[in-house]
């Protein structure tokens, strides 16, 4: 289609044209969404390596991590899914989904949507779709709030919590691959507590890589205190368990773990995926046990600390902090890692090593990232469907010179 020359046409039909040209962009939006949610289907972060799939799209269409989640969230309400037979299932938002198909709803819309109907039910979707149709998202955000205020009204009001007594209380549950933890520490702990999780918990540095941390405080915490557990595994003084020093045992097949292979048995009965035991086999201490034919243990060698502290100050000196390309994470945040793992014969070296940081530790283990050492120093190879061309990259903006 030609484009009109505009300067010929009145401003009536330059607005109208505006509007059309808007209406098919937010139709075109909607495909997109329908893209992101098959993609989501198909679980395909796992299949690439990948935490999850905005981490995906951020790196393949360089989307902020705020907005791939966006992205990500408004899909899965407007999609429709596929169960085992076959059969589909209608979205969970409907007519919000036929709304966006026709190019009459912006992806802010359909947010604001979604985030009204958390608080209604069903029926009422159908006339939050049409006060969307008519206003802007702010202004549909307000009207939301006087729908919800106007259907709950009479509901009683809600009763002050009794007070809780100042004792500490700490509660773990495995929830599926996850563990839950609830705590209440008393004011003096607590001010420790947080404390110890502030300095870690702050935003990673901007990156021309990944932009701004894209972690909201609860993920940006989360990560601290895994991070504070990594710390402490590595300290010198740790209280004891069973006459030795705090260990974590992982059993599995040699063959299995050097071929990537199965899944290994953590101490307490949970399995973990083999990549997710080598990435812990980079800087934990290794107890080998040697299993019979049948699974028995026959033999159980000495722990070993990977990295002794003499190459990881060498390793400090030389990479300054994770060496990913664009992050800045410093080198008390990093794990040594084997550019070629121990189990296929990598040794513990300085030339087999380079720091990387939890985030980007966990991304080289799963996804199809590569890192070699070129001229002596780390390089980093993206995955073909990130670059097709596969162009090297070095950490020129953060840790390495």
């Amino acid at each position: 289609m030609i484009e009109p020359d505009l300067p010929l046409l009145s401003t009536g039909e330059v607005l109208s044209a505006l509007v059309d040209e808007v209406a098919n962009l937010q139709a075109r939006q909607y495909a997109v969404m329908r893209k992101v949610a098959e993609l989501n289907r198909r679980g395909a972060a796992s299949e690439l390596g990948y935490k999850d799939l905005p981490q995906v799209l951020q790196h393949a269409v360089r989307w902020s991590r705020k907005t791939a989640k966006q992205w990500v969230a408004n899909a899965a309400l407007l999609a429709s899914g596929i169960t085992p037979t076959g059969s589909e299932i209608a979205p969970e938002l409907p007519v919000t989904a036929s709304a966006a198909a026709e190019g009459v709803l912006s992806i802010e819309h359909v947010a604001v949507v979604a985030e009204i109907m958390k608080d209604l039910p069903a029926e009422c979707e159908q006339t939050v779709v049409d006060l969307a149709r008519a206003h802007d998202p702010v202004e549909l955000r307000a009207m939301g709030r006087k729908l919800v205020y106007a259907l709950l009204q009479n509901d009683p009001e809600p009763r002050d919590p009794e007070p809780v007594r100042q004792v500490n209380q700490h509660v773990m549950q495995w929830k599926g691959d996850c563990i839950e933890i609830r705590a209440r520490l008393d004011k003096v702990t607590g001010v420790k507590y947080e404390a110890l999780l502030d300095p870690l918990a702050k935003p990673r540095p901007t990156t021309a890589e990944e932009g701004p941390d894209p972690r909201s405080r609860a993920e940006r915490e989360g990560d601290a205190l895994a991070e504070l557990v990594d710390l402490m595994l590595r300290a010198d003084q740790l209280p004891e368990h069973g006459g030795e020093p705090v260990t974590l045992t992982v059993t599995m097949r040699y063959e299995d773990l050097a071929d990537k292979l199965g899944q290994g048995m953590l101490d307490n009965g949970e399995r973990i995926a083999a990549a997710e035991v080598r990435r812990l086999a980079c800087g934990a201490g290794i107890i080998p046990l040697v299993l019979g034919e049948r699974s028995q243990p026959m033999d159980i060698g000495r722990k070993t600390r990977s990295f002794p502290a003499g190459i990881r100050r060498v390793l400090v000196a030389r990479d300054k902090g994770c060496a990913f390309p664009s992050c800045g994470r410093p080198p008390k945040h990093c794990d040594a890692h084997h550019i070629r793992h121990w189990a296929n014969g990598g040794d513990t070296s300085v030339k087999n090593a380079v720091l990387l940081c939890r985030h980007h530790h966990t991304l080289i283990h799963r996804s199809e990232w590569e890192v070699r050492m070129v001229h002596g120093l780390p390089t980093f190879y993206p995955p073909s469907w990130l670059d097709p061309d596969q162009k090297p990259r070095r950490n020129i903006v953060g840790s390495v010179a």
